[in-house]
């Protein structure tokens, strides 16, 4: 796995690794997956099981929802951001395709992955699963700003 000071330094800038040393971050890269996407590939599919989560190291996905017969982008992700983190808990049916955009690098993060790092680097799990959480927190705030906003100033039509 590539560990050059500019690839360490380039996990540390990211939400998941922003408190941890470089040493930390190798322990956590030892026991990740490495995966690769090209183009308009199907990283994860809506409604399917999942058991993982992914961090963009290179490249950008886009996030889509399906409904009805229609197709919503949700969001584009870009190096540094994740998506998946919550079939780490419950291990559901995803709730919308990731499609990569252009070729992409991604972490493969599995439950397996989070009990091994438990395991033999406690704390280094620890700060993981806290990063994790504030990121999930800082989504839900905003999720939440978002409906508060469409009930006090709904869209209206032109008069």
């Amino acid at each position: 796995m590539t560990t050059t000071p500019e690839f360490l330094q380039q996990l540390r800038k990211t939400s998941l690794f922003r408190e941890f040393t470089e040493d930390e971050i190798c322990c956590c890269l030892d026991l990740l997956d490495r995966q690769q996407a090209k183009p308009e590939e199907c990283i994860v599919r809506q409604d399917e099981r999942g058991d993982s989560m992914y961090l963009i190291v290179e490249g950008r996905v886009r996030v889509l929802r399906h409904d009805n017969g229609r197709t919503v982008e949700l969001a584009e992700l870009v190096p540094g951001d994740f998506f998946g983190e919550i079939a780490l808990v419950d291990e559901g049916p995803r709730s919308a395709d990731v499609e990569a955009i252009t070729e992409c690098t991604l972490f493969r993060i599995t439950q397996a992955t989070i009990s091994a790092l438990a395991g033999v680097y406690p704390t280094v799990a620890f700060k993981f699963l806290i990063a994790v959480g504030r990121v999930l927190v800082e989504r839900m705030r905003q999720t939440n700003r978002r409906y508060v906003d469409s009930l006090l100033f709904p869209v209206t039509g032109n008069n």
